[in-house]
């Protein structure tokens, strides 16, 4: 599977004091219009209130974008979508997510947070490529060409103690998507998910890496202001127009239910169920992982007692006895 996170815009509108990114509004309504089945040039023009000229413009910036849109006897009508761009992966998207899509970007995450200063909202910021990512801990992440590097940006309205169940939320619609896809994916606390791997070395710990996922968040003391929760992928080539809808739509199903999205992670996780060493800010943990309990937190059986481990870095030993 193949992942990335980054980009070049796609297009902007003016909005009414919040930042209006990704797809222009004229372009996902006649993204939406083309979505329920052949439509001519005058019904579209009707619809979304621009001439026909205006019309035939934008089906022209869809075909640019890999878009294939036909003209036929019933009028325009879509006929493949082959193409990965903010248009395409709009076309026929479940979830109330702007897409502001870009070829190359430094950080997916870092655009994220340049549109929450803007006042955005609900935007998922797609790239081809990164040039400056990272991972937890401020650690390189490659991002070339090809991948699936995806941010989400949101408002939720939820206290800052809540925020790590947004984490594993989205391992849960990334864990979905890709098996969605036929990867047998499974996640690994905190935020990784792990795909199996024949070697003897990362079977052991439950396969290999695809995936890796960042949140950041800012807030006041009783509720979260933003959360950027970023994905990077790699592997296998997928479709990864539709890999990026079913995460989006998978996610903004889960996001309205944190506790449920923690027990979905539970069903899909490689972590509990295993001998574990955590490595926090002031110590290592060693044991059993037992369960993960709301909004995250991992809790490990030592052997002299269950401890509550928020935070840190997970290495998986070996499954437990039994």
């Amino acid at each position: 599977m193949t992942g990335a996170d980054g980009g070049a815009g796609a297009g902007n509108e003016a909005g009414s004091g919040r930042a209006d990114v990704g797809v222009p509004a004229t372009r996902r309504a006649l993204l939406a219009a083309l979505a329920d089945g052949p439509a001519s040039g005058p019904a579209l023009a009707d619809r979304l209130g621009v001439s026909r000229a205006a019309v035939w413009n934008h089906v022209e910036a869809l075909r640019e974008a890999g878009v294939a849109v036909e003209s036929t006897g019933d009028g325009y009508a879509v006929a493949d979508v082959s193409g990965y761009s903010g248009e395409a992966i709009a076309l026929g998207l479940a979830a109330p997510f702007a897409v502001d899509y870009h070829d190359s970007v430094g950080s997916t995450n870092d655009r994220a947070r340049e549109l929450a200063d803007a006042g955005a909202d609900d935007v998922a910021v797609v790239a081809d490529e990164q040039t400056a990512s990272r991972g937890r801990l401020d650690r390189e992440w490659v991002s070339p060409p090809g991948g699936v590097w995806l941010s989400v940006l949101c408002r939720p309205d939820a206290p800052p103690a809540h925020a790590p169940a947004y984490t594993l939320a989205m391992a849960v619609a990334v864990a979905r998507a890709c098996r969605e896809a036929g990867v047998d994916a499974r996640i690994k606390w905190p935020n990784d998910v792990l795909v199996p791997d024949d070697g003897d070395a990362e079977a052991a710990r439950g396969g290999r890496k695809l995936c890796g996922i960042l949140t950041e968040m800012e807030g006041e003391a009783d509720r979260v202001s933003r959360l950027v929760v970023g994905v990077a992928e790699r592997g296998e080539p997928v479709d990864r127009r539709l890999l990026v809808q079913r995460v989006l739509e998978a996610f903004d199903g889960l996001r309205g239910d944190l506790r449920d999205a923690v027990s979905a992670w539970t069903e899909l996780s490689d972590t509990v169920g295993r001998r574990v060493r955590v490595e926090t800010p002031d110590r290592v943990v060693e044991g059993a992982a037992v369960r993960v309990e709301f909004p995250g937190a991992l809790v490990v059986d030592t052997g002299d007692g269950e401890v509550r481990v928020t935070a840190g870095d997970c290495e998986h030993l070996r499954p437990v006895d039994g």
